[in-house]
């Protein structure tokens, strides 16, 4: 399997390259990625737990769904297209932020990310792709918060950066 790109920004989202995945991490280099937040009519996010072979942040909860543009795709295609890969689903997304965020993992890899945030809304339940997904859930909001700030560790970094910083956002966008 070919390794895939990221594509290298500066911090104004402009394209300065294209990199390994796995080297942009290994040198915490800025790159383009998104994260898509799934609500349902209850106003509840639709969370995943990575797949315990994922190489970095395995088992633990995030966002719906999340990963890197590859070139010459906008946002929203990037993040149809992993959507459907990794939950089995479509649904219309829409862009609402974007942020630079900069983590590094116990395995001596480190996210430097500029995350395009995105939130669509579905109310089935998904068909997970069990290559990226161990399980998912709906939990409301407010739930989320408390969870997160009672168990921190379950959690990926920057679903717990992007939730810290925005959730109001999430709570503003009621279908």
């Amino acid at each position: 399997m070919i390794e895939e790109n990221v594509i290298l920004v500066n911090k104004d989202d402009e394209q300065i390259g294209l990199m390994p995945k796995l080297e942009a991490h290994e040198k915490a280099v800025l790159h383009r990625a998104f994260s898509v937040f799934v609500l349902n009519s209850k106003n509840e996010i639709m969370l995943q737990q990575r797949a315990h072979q994922k190489y970095h942040s395995p088992l633990l909860w995030t966002n719906t769904c999340c990963s890197h543009q590859r070139e010459g795709e906008s946002n929203i295609e990037a993040g149809s297209r992993r959507l459907f890969e990794e939950m089995g689903f479509k649904t219309e997304l829409k862009e609402l932020f974007h942020f630079i965020y900069k983590a590094p993992f116990d395995n001596g890899l480190t996210e430097h990310e500029l995350d395009h945030v995105m939130i669509g809304y579905y109310d089935e339940s998904p068909l997970i792709n069990p290559e990226e997904v161990e399980a998912w859930k709906w939990m409301a909001i407010d739930e989320v918060k408390y969870d997160m700030q009672e168990h921190p560790e379950i959690y990926t970094v920057w679903f717990k950066i992007i939730f810290d910083e925005f959730y109001h956002f999430l709570e503003d966008h009621k279908i």
